[in-house]
């Protein structure tokens, strides 16, 4: 369904109650932090990129009087330590992460709240452990599969729509390594050498973020979710990290996601999809909804890919506020 009506937006800024650091493996330690109401109906967010981390904003989408808010920074992202580490990072560390997150905070189901790769990540965690899920909110569909990750490197894919972004990206890159664009890119991030990955990170990250939204930005929008930073160690994280995915399949099965969905369908689910959403196209969400079929499918018809485009921040406040009626 279109949705064009409903003006509830973010909630107002809140501080977390608590925060801390987890141990996760011999190499990584994750940030995570809780906010709103601490004997509320616990819900985790689930950040994008992968690599991207989150930040303050992302607690503006729960009523902090309803919600226990857990954030976390996956690995090598947002506060997490080492940023931009690649080693020992996988869907499955990240799931078990999330696992090993819920037991240390006492939580016997939370909602699961996640956009883009962090929608992906929702959905590998709730197949894994659906017991341990209240429901789903799931905003710009991204499900890991090849034909996914092949519109967002090439000329007949997002090129087509952003073709000037799309050359800046690629012109970065010699001649001589235009023939495998990820390839080359990967080889780059992974560099030792700052002054090999930070200009590939620069220009990885600037690409994502040209075509992430259907307008530009105004001064007046929140900053954020969605936004892709363009320098330092937020850039590098996000496209060290994305590649370090992408040429590992996401460390998934090309359909897994899909193969597996009738594992949640029985839990609630509102899928958000913004009409012109470039990097992640609505025929990823159209399949994931007629795959699950009970889930509630809203289209936001004036909105790209950033949850922080009007349309898609109130969609996904709605949301949120129907998840209250179950608790």
């Amino acid at each position: 369904m279109d949705v064009t009506t409903g003006n509830q937006d973010l909630f107002p800024r809140i501080e977390p109650f608590k925060a801390g650091r987890l141990k996760v493996g011999d190499r990584h330690e994750i940030y995570w932090e809780q906010s709103g109401n601490p004997k509320g109906a616990p819900v985790l967010f689930v950040h994008g990129g992968p690599g991207a981390g989150a930040g303050p904003v992302h607690r503006r989408f729960f009523d902090p009087d309803h919600y226990r808010i857990v954030v976390f920074d996956q690995r090598g992202a947002g506060r997490s330590t080492p940023i931009a580490e690649a080693r020992e990072n996988s869907t499955r560390h990240l799931i078990e992460d999330m696992e090993q997150l819920r037991e240390i905070l006492r939580i016997d189901k939370w909602l699961i709240f996640g956009g883009s790769w962090g929608a992906a990540l929702a959905i590998a965690y709730a197949e894994a452990f659906p017991e341990r899920c209240a429901g789903l909110v799931l905003r710009g569909i991204f499900l890991g599969r090849r034909v996914e990750v092949d519109w967002f490197l090439k000329d007949m894919g997002m090129g087509r729509i952003f073709p000037e972004a799309w050359r800046s990206f690629v012109n970065f890159l010699p001649h001589d390594e235009r023939l495998d664009i990820l390839d080359s890119y990967y080889k780059r991030l992974m560099d030792d050498d700052p002054t090999v990955h930070m200009p590939a990170a620069r220009v990885w990250s600037g690409y994502e973020g040209a075509c992430s939204t259907l307008l530009p930005k105004t001064s007046g929008e929140p900053a954020g979710v969605g936004s892709i930073p363009e320098g330092g160690s937020a850039a590098l994280s996000v496209a060290r990290i994305e590649a370090h995915y992408f040429v590992n399949n996401l460390f998934l099965r090309d359909n897994q996601l899909l193969e597996d969905v009738d594992r949640i369908r029985h839990l609630p689910c509102v899928i958000v999809q913004g009409r012109y959403d470039m990097v992640c196209p609505i025929v990823t969400a159209d399949t994931l909804a007629r795959a699950w079929p009970e889930a509630d499918y809203i289209i936001v018809p004036d909105a790209g890919h950033s949850a922080m485009e009007p349309g898609i921040r109130r969609a996904l406040v709605r949301a949120t506020e129907k998840f209250k009626q179950a608790h």
